[in-house]
This record gives C-alpha cells, structure tokens and sequence, in this order.
C-alpha cells in the first residue's frame, strides 16, 4: 500500500464545476492526437502487497504500441524490457538472463506493475488518461463520466485553469474504483502543458504506482529497432510466462 505520510498521490482529483467541458473533451481528443512519443528518464516509486522499490528509469514511448524501459544502476542498465505490437522480450543483464513472450496484458504487467494493455500504457505513460471518450457522457464537477459495457464507469477529471486532464478513475459494476491515476506538476512545451509527476493505484490490487519525469522530451522521432531486442550470445533464453505473477 501507498505510505500513509499525507494524502496519497493518486488520492483526490481536482476539478472545477465551471469548465466547458464540451470544449475540453475536444481538446483531449486534439491532445491525443498530438501526443505521439516519449524520451525520458525517471524516478520511479512502487508500493505493493510484495514490499517497495525504487528505481531510476530510462522511458521510451511510440503511442500506440511500442514500449522500451530500462532499469538503471550506477553500472549501467540492470534490465531491458522492450515491447511493440507482437512481443515483450525482457533482458536481466546481472543474471544473465533473456525473457520472451507474446505481448499481451498479461506479460506487460510482469514488467510493468500496470493492469492495462499497451495502447493504455503508452498513453498513461504520455498524461493521457488511456480511454477512448465516448460521443454519450455527462459531466458534473469538473470532470466527465460515462457507462462501459459491464456496468463499469469511467471518469476523467480536468484541470480548472490550464484545460488538461488531471484524473481518471474505472470503476467496476460494483461502484468500486478498480485503477485510478493523477496527472500533476505541468510544465509548458510546444505540445501544451505535460505532467512531470503521474501516479497511478489498483486498489483491489494493493498496488500503488509514481512516476517522476525528469527533462521529457515529447514529439521525438524513435527509430523502431529501440522497441525490439535479440538475445545476446551466450545469454539463456526463458519464456516470459515462467516469470510468475
């Protein structure tokens, strides 16, 4: 669980009753759009059920389906994971170790500690709240809200000067919040105002989730050999699923 000095990150979610949010969900739509990739190192924290980490990381993101993270030490990289449409291949250099699986949520949250599938992560990753906006919603205090098939519901909340998304919240059929996530300390850049600070939280889960970036550069072109990787030489290769979890 989160630590309980203060209000946890992904506690409350700001809005404003007074927001056009009509204007707002267009605007979103636009920021999706225009929010294609992600250079970044990181500082990442993770509370869960099996104890807490924290790590220096090294992002890249290519919206919707490519994904590269390493885990850095003083040493250099301790692991590698890379990801795109058809496979997650994860390297433990110190062990000497090479995993491979299909791409699937399943295998991503192995590597990630997010319950979501890869369009969803990169979007997250990005300050997007990873949700396709329906043309049916209401709003009500700042934030929009609609059904999804099940029961469920999904919000997203937005910031009561700057416009931008600042929340999002899915619920189960039961009302519970199954994964929330808080977008927080914007910046200005030439793509509108981006969140240095997101944290995310599965609260069945136990789960709690902050990244911290670090100098994002946003827009960037990433060749896709970075998303893929080869096992080296004399290196043992595993299959992903054999990692557990």
């Amino acid at each position: 669980m989160a630590p309980q000095t203060g209000s946890s990150p992904a506690g409350g979610l700001p809005g404003s009753p007074n927001l056009n949010t009509s204007g707002l969900v267009n605007d979103l739509a636009e920021r999706g759009r225009r929010l294609r990739s992600l250079r970044t190192l990181a500082t990442v924290q993770y509370w869960g059920t099996e104890g807490r980490a924290g790590f220096q990381e090294a992002i890249l993101v290519q919206r919707p389906d490519r994904l590269r993270l390493e885990t850095l030490s003083p040493l250099g990289a301790i692991l590698i994971v890379t990801v795109d449409a058809d496979e997650i291949a994860g390297f433990h250099t110190r062990e000497g170790l090479f995993y491979r699986g299909r791409s699937s949520k399943e295998n991503l949250l192995r590597y990630t500690h997010i319950p979501l599938a890869l369009d969803e992560v990169t979007s997250l990753l990005m300050g997007l709240p990873p949700v396709e906006i329906p043309s049916q919603w209401q709003e009500g205090e700042g934030a929009i809200h609609w059904e999804v098939e099940g029961g469920g519901k999904e919000k997203v909340l937005f910031h009561p000067t700057l416009g931008v998304p600042t929340g999002w919240e899915r619920s189960g059929a039961d009302g519970e919040i199954e994964l929330k996530a808080v977008f927080s300390d914007f910046f200005p850049t030439p793509n509108g105002f981006f969140p240095l600070t997101i944290a995310l939280e599965a609260p069945g889960r136990q789960k709690w989730l902050e990244i911290r970036y670090k100098e994002p550069e946003l827009n960037i072109t990433l060749p896709f050999p970075l998303f893929v990787q080869e096992r080296p030489a004399s290196v043992r290769e595993l299959p992903l699923e054999s990692l557990g979890g």
